[in-house]
């Protein structure tokens, strides 16, 4: 065995290095800690990762929220409401017409936020 090992050190010299048993503990160590560990570097690289998407996705709606809670204060308003109604849902007044302009352009361009989104 022994001159095994010493035609291969000779061959090889970095694995003298490699051969001392500090060495050897260490790297076996790093793998564990690095690939094995339950709490490995790789799986927490995910779960950042994840945290970071949640972290963005909790402030997209608290923007939301405030948004909604402003449009609920202005909905109080009576005149807010009607417009409100006017705009979304094509209300109207008995003694009124309402045409509906339909653009393509604007479709398309909706269409495009919503896929973004």
């Amino acid at each position: 065995m022994k001159k095994w090992y010493q035609k291969l050190i000779n061959n090889y010299p970095f694995l003298k290095f490699l051969g001392n048993k500090y060495t050897l503990v260490s790297i076996i160590f790093i793998v564990w800690m690095l690939f094995l560990d339950n709490y490995s570097y790789i799986d927490s690289r995910v779960l950042d990762k994840e945290i970071n998407e949640l972290e963005d996705n909790k402030k997209y709606y608290q923007e939301e929220i405030a948004k909604d809670k402003q449009s609920i204060k202005n909905l109080n308003n009576p005149g807010q409401t009607e417009k409100y109604a006017r705009e979304k849902y094509f209300m109207k007044k008995d003694s009124e017409d309402i045409y509906i302009i339909d653009i393509e352009e604007d479709r398309i361009k909706d269409s495009i936020k919503v896929a973004n989104q």
